[in-house]
């Protein structure tokens, strides 16, 4: 028997290859899904090996997370409780899929994963796995008794990782879980459990990877501008472009209209210094988990803010109001979605061919300021305009597009179902 394990390397996933291997008889295959983790993914392979895997695969998902699942839901501005840009959510999906081909590369029966039974992420791994693969066993340790009894909370895991010499970045000292990939990185439990813990202080600013303190941010402001195509950002320009993309090792994909084109990944590298030279992107919350329970996390999600920023304010010029209506109508259900780990069912995909639609004249260029934790919006502009200055003005407008006495019927109609109800209350009274 062949079991495909999500492995990160952190001490959850690597307590549970170890404890796999004692318990199973089966080969245990690591999988790590290569989603922008960065030099969390420096060694390991050989970690993996060393602590019981046959094989570590380590698949390189960043242009397809971007592409895919990062970009798509952007365009339908999903925002989670209004202040989660759901980078956690969006990820296990492409975590699972890459999983699910490893297992039918290497003729595995089953996958396992080591969330817990109190979390979100049992339930996106194994909706995506219903979704692609109705036919693997899944195996989550967290819901067996005998794993729960051995390993009560995170000091017993520190503790096995340090019998069994399994290197972990989680100590008595620093007992949060971190979480990274390329739209975020999120950290949770330890000392964060505490509501009233404040991460902002001095004191635990260094937990913090992805951005700079708004308090530490440079003085001087800096202009960012976006190319956007129906609702993807396709190019960049700023003063230390250049600078950027060569520290970052990125190449462009062409130019167009002064603008540096990317990819995907490539914008949400760039973005991400940006953003985190600023500070932008910090979120404290409290949440809603699916399984009925709050939690509170906290976020660095600066090249996130940034496009979501720019990205509405492109829609604000560019897209009907109707249009709009019903596509921000439907982004609580959409974000929900993304967070409940309905990826991949037909509702999400129905959902994601009307926002498709919404942004077939999403086009055109957004600048943005960015100054000590803010995105200010600074301009837009758009061969897809809806904007009419001539009619907009409050000066004479030469081509009588819009005439003010008509305003007055219109008002009178809008205004009559209140004066009936005035009336009736006045005759009762």
């Amino acid at each position: 028997m062949k079991i495909v394990l999500a492995y990160s390397g952190g001490l959850d996933t690597s307590v549970l290859l170890k404890w796999l291997g004692q318990v199973h008889d089966a080969e245990i295959i690591a999988y790590c899904s290569d989603v922008g983790q960065e030099e969390e993914l420096d060694g390991l392979e050989a970690k993996a090996l060393a602590t019981g895997a046959s094989k570590c695969i380590i698949g390189d998902q960043r242009e397809e997370f971007a592409r895919d699942f990062i970009f798509p839901m952007l365009q339908a501005n999903a925002i989670y409780e209004g202040q989660y840009l759901l980078g956690t959510s969006i990820a296990r999906p492409c975590i699972a899929k890459g999983m699910l081909d490893v297992v039918r590369q290497e003729g595995a029966h089953a996958i396992a994963h080591g969330a817990t039974g109190k979390g979100n992420d049992q339930v996106r791994f194994e909706l995506t796995a219903a979704a692609l693969a109705p036919d693997i066993e899944v195996i989550a340790p967290w819901r067996e008794a005998r794993f729960r009894a051995q390993f009560p909370g995170r000091a017993e895991m520190i503790a096995y990782a340090a019998e069994h010499q399994i290197p972990v970045q989680a100590s008595a000292k620093k007992p949060y879980s971190m979480d990274r990939n390329l739209l975020h990185i999120s950290f949770e439990s330890g000392m964060l459990e505490d509501p009233w813990f404040d991460s902002s202080q001095a004191a635990n600013r260094e937990m913090f990877v992805l951005s700079v303190s708004p308090e530490e941010a440079p003085d001087q402001a800096e202009y960012v501008e976006l190319l956007f195509e129906k609702g993807d950002c396709t190019g960049l320009r700023c003063d230390r472009l250049g600078e950027l993309t060569a520290s970052l090792g990125l190449h462009s994909v062409g130019d167009k209209d002064g603008y540096t084109l990317f990819t995907p990944y490539g914008i949400m590298k760039v973005l991400n210094r940006l953003g985190g030279d600023h500070g932008v992107g910090r979120v404290d919350m409290v949440e809603n988990r699916f399984v009925g329970m709050k939690s509170r996390g906290v976020y660095e999600t600066p090249g996130g803010a940034i496009l979501l920023a720019a990205h509405r304010d492109l829609e604000s010029l560019t897209m009907d109001r109707e249009v709009m209506l019903l596509r921000d109508s439907l982004i609580p259900k959409y974000a929900q979605l993304v967070y409940n780990g309905f990826w991949f069912a037909p509702e999400r995909l129905a959902l994601q061919a009307l926002v498709t639609e919404s942004q077939q004249n999403v086009s055109g260029e957004v600048r943005v300021k960015l100054y000590k934790g803010n995105v200010i919006r600074a301009g837009r502009k758009s061969p897809r305009s809806l904007y009419r200055e001539a009619v907009a003005t409050m000066e004479a407008d030469p081509t009588q597009a819009y005439n003010q006495d008509d305003a007055t019927g219109f008002i009178r109609l809008n205004g009559l179902r209140l004066k009936n109800e005035a009336i009736r209350d006045q005759k009762n009274s």
